[in-house]
């Protein structure tokens, strides 16, 4: 089995790095493809052994899984280029969140029968090992193409299937997951240096104090507010500090933060749905990117607004070149 990354940035990056570290598969069968070869990610994938390019057609043509690494609404545009080059043998995993199976079959459908594509939602602790994945499998794909999946992201962490319709709220919360952990553990930090606590202390007694709570979670079959209520002694310290957070809207903060993250996916889903996307829907960066790829040109068609979009679709004509 080879695997293969269209895009090689933070995701491909700790998946490989997690994928290796429990040797699932060797680096020199994994290859990903980058138009930006500058990029830190690029740099350390390199040092891992993993193939280099900024081919997308030669990740396919060396990969049987191919995982689908890109921002979202440069999914279309990505599918238009390897389509012709997807075969048989090839399982396609979308990592983009808001992008559905729907619409990436539709597209490879333009170039084979039966396209075995699946989607899935994982994190970043995959490159501890401890990753929080669930996938959910399309029309054409198999139950042995499910099973593979499993196993290299089990490999990782947590995985586990699911039903589509939940893939966005999975987003908000395990996806986006590991930021408000970051968040929470940094302001913890500066709550104890604010003490007298050293930084360096703080960040790590935090940080094991947030290891520690999960791990006697996972090993537990007692409710997160059980396991609240044996830390709170009548009186004591912790309870008094619970009464600032409930007085700050601590949860409820944390609810919203999770539905704005998994609204969001889905606002992408659009973004990644249309044949024509206004240049200030994507980011300058990505933007000059897309048009450095031949065969991508700036068109006159009008989109709902009466402006002019960019088209990712079946440019025929020469591409753009910057000035």
């Amino acid at each position: 089995m080879s695997v293969g990354f269209i895009g090689a940035g933070q995701l491909a990056h700790a998946l490989v790095k997690g994928f290796t570290a429990a040797g699932v598969i060797a680096t020199h069968r994994i290859t990903a493809s980058s138009p930006d070869t500058d990029l830190p990610t690029v740099s350390g994938l390199r040092k891992m052994g993993v193939n280099l390019t900024t081919s997308n057609k030669e990740t396919v043509n060396k990969s049987d899984v191919l995982f689908l690494a890109v921002k979202p609404h440069i999914i279309p545009f990505v599918l238009d280029e390897i389509g012709p080059d997807i075969e048989d043998r090839h399982l396609i995993v979308s990592c983009a969140a808001g992008v559905t199976i729907n619409s990436i079959e539709r597209k490879l459908l333009q170039y084979r029968p039966s396209p075995k594509v699946m989607r899935c939602m994982t994190n970043t602790p995959v490159v501890v090992k401890e990753g929080a994945t669930v996938y959910a499998t399309g029309t054409h794909a198999e139950v042995e193409d499910g099973k593979l999946l499993e196993q290299l992201m089990a490999s990782v962490g947590f995985c586990t299937e699911v039903e589509e319709d939940l893939i966005d709220a999975v987003t908000g919360l395990s996806g986006s997951g590991p930021a408000y952990a970051f968040t929470a553990l940094d302001a913890l930090a500066d709550g104890g240096v604010k003490m007298g606590l050293p930084r360096r202390l703080a960040v790590r007694l935090g940080a094991q104090a947030l290891l520690g709570a999960a791990k006697m979670l996972l090993d537990s079959e007692q409710h997160p507010g059980q396991l609240k209520d044996n830390v709170c002694s009548p009186g004591g310290a912790t309870i008094h500090a619970l009464h600032v957070l409930e007085s700050g809207g601590f949860r409820s903060l944390l609810i919203n933060a999770v539905e704005a993250s998994c609204i969001r996916t889905r606002e992408l889903q659009y973004l990644a749905d249309q044949k024509h996307i206004s240049p200030a829907a994507i980011k300058k960066t990505t933007l000059d990117k897309v048009l450095q790829q031949p065969g991508v040109t700036v068109s006159g068609v009008a989109n709902g607004n009466g402006r002019s979009g960019l088209s990712l679709f079946n440019n025929r004509g020469p591409g753009i070149k910057k000035n």
